[in-house]
């Protein structure tokens, strides 16, 4: 019968080195799984937005002071989002941030040491005659601190460079529709800012957050948009209505509760907002639109960027964007050593690598799975029955004797004939002998019983 084959997974106990894990880095992260980051940390909704603001907060003022670009500042308030889900419990907004910011100097060639961006930040609170400069020793200890988290801060965000800038399409828009420069456009710049006071940047596309931002204006301001409002370039952005909603009213939410710490909010009364909302809320009930749309469409949205890092299709063997479809599934869990050399609970042993391409990905996994199987083969032996199987035994143990040891010196000696010996002959005729050492002096004795005693008989009759 022809063995069959039993196949085990390669985690259950797998020999030789761990393959490592593979985490594929995700540009969007969509709100289901934003809150079951905070439900996991432990950290409700309230806390995690004025820790959220706070931070946000903290990078634009510290910005602004160095007179850093408005990419930068982007990018460092999403490298601060991801990482306060990943690691809620660091000690405090203001170390997230300043290596949040640290992160995204660097990611956005703005290159600053750590040092200058604490000094920046200590001096918003002094007169320009108490300021302090970089080399001073009062932010020695505070710089490693901030060195030791831009690790932790890179892998939060799965080594993912990718970033989006909404603040260039505002702009464009404003001027594709005619709208007013100084109040509209003005206006929608400054809603693309606020914006990343929220988890939108997250989980919408560029061209998403844009249109957002111009369409919001335009209510405020009481110049509305017909054209944006009736979604007639939304098959040409590949966006749906149900996206732009959620962005308008995640920014209604920021402007309604935490209207203060924005910079549009403190410009306009808090009766404005109430009555856009309401006016939003009446046609998402209409149109049955959910509160936070998750599509699992698969398009194929680049932003214009191009391929990098060497990306290929496995099958067509063509260059492929790295850029993943805003609507693929939600972020993965990221388990990372903590700043103290700690490690998380549930943390899994094994190096960790990060990948852009998933599809690259699951062709290595496949790739090295053929390594780790387990195969076991499996036989139908059939077997005798008792009678059968102890006469067969008998027969393969029962020593032969040879015809010439029947006619020997034992027979001649008086040995009977028909019984079996225990020694053979070798190839000369000859037995074998085995020397024992006793008391007197060597004597020889043949693997055949009574031989021994006969030769002794015959030497002492001479």
């Amino acid at each position: 019968m022809a063995p069959s084959q039993e196949v085990e997974p390669m985690e259950s106990g797998h020999v030789g080195p761990h393959p490592s894990y593979i985490e594929i880095a995700k540009p969007y992260i969509f709100e289901p799984k934003i809150k079951e980051c905070l439900i996991v940390a432990g950290v409700s909704e309230a806390k995690d937005g004025n820790i959220r603001l706070q931070g946000v907060a903290w990078i634009d003022s510290v910005r602004k002071a160095m007179h850093l670009p408005v990419r930068t500042y982007n990018t460092a308030a999403v490298y601060y989002h991801k990482f306060r889900l990943v690691h809620p419990d660091s000690n405090g907004y203001i170390d997230a941030a300043a290596a949040a910011l640290f992160a995204a100097c660097k990611i956005e060639d703005t290159l600053k040491k750590s040092k200058e961006i604490l000094c920046a930040a200590y001096n918003l609170k002094l007169i320009p005659a108490e300021q302090l400069t970089p080399d001073d020793q009062l932010f020695e200890n505070h710089s490693k601190t901030i060195i030791g988290l831009e690790r932790l801060m890179l892998e939060a965000s799965g080594f993912d460079f990718r970033n989006r800038y909404p603040q260039n399409l505002v702009l464009k828009m404003a001027k594709h529709y005619h709208v007013d420069r100084d109040t509209v456009g003005k206006t929608a710049y400054n809603i693309s800012l606020d914006l990343y006071r929220t988890f939108a940047p997250l989980k919408q596309t560029t061209a998403t957050m844009a249109i957002a931002c111009v369409e919001l204006s335009g209510r405020i301001c009481e110049q509305p948009v017909p054209d944006l409002e009736a979604g007639k370039t939304y098959k040409r952005w590949r966006i749906s209505r149900p996206e732009v909603m959620e962005t308008l009213l995640d920014l209604l939410d920021l402007y309604t509760h935490h209207r203060a710490s924005t910079i549009v909010g403190q410009d306009h009364a808090l009766e404005t907002f109430i009555s856009i909302r309401i006016a939003l809320n009446q046609e998402a009930s209409a149109n049955k639109y959910p509160r936070h749309f998750q599509s699992h469409k698969k398009w194929p949205i680049t932003n214009g960027a191009k391929a990098a890092n060497g990306v290929t299709d496995s099958k067509t063997k063509k260059p492929v964007t790295p850029i993943t479809s805003p609507r693929d599934e939600s972020l993965r869990d990221i388990s990372s050593p903590t700043a103290n050399g700690g490690s998380k609970p549930g943390l899994k042993e094994g190096t960790v690598r990060f990948m852009l391409n998933p599809q690259r990905a699951r062709d290595e996994k496949d790739a090295v799975a053929e390594f780790f199987k387990v195969e076991q083969e499996e036989y139908e032996v059939e077997v005798l029955p008792e009678t059968k199987r102890m006469r067969s035994f008998k027969a393969e143990v029962e020593p032969t004797v040879p015809t010439s040891l029947r006619g020997g010196p034992v027979g001649r000696s008086g040995n009977a004939q028909g019984k079996s010996h225990e020694g053979l002959r070798k190839g000369n005729g000859r037995l074998e002998h085995k020397v024992l050492v006793r008391g007197g002096p060597p004597t020889t004795q043949d693997e055949v019983a009574g031989r021994a005693s006969k030769r002794k008989k015959r030497r002492r009759g001479r």
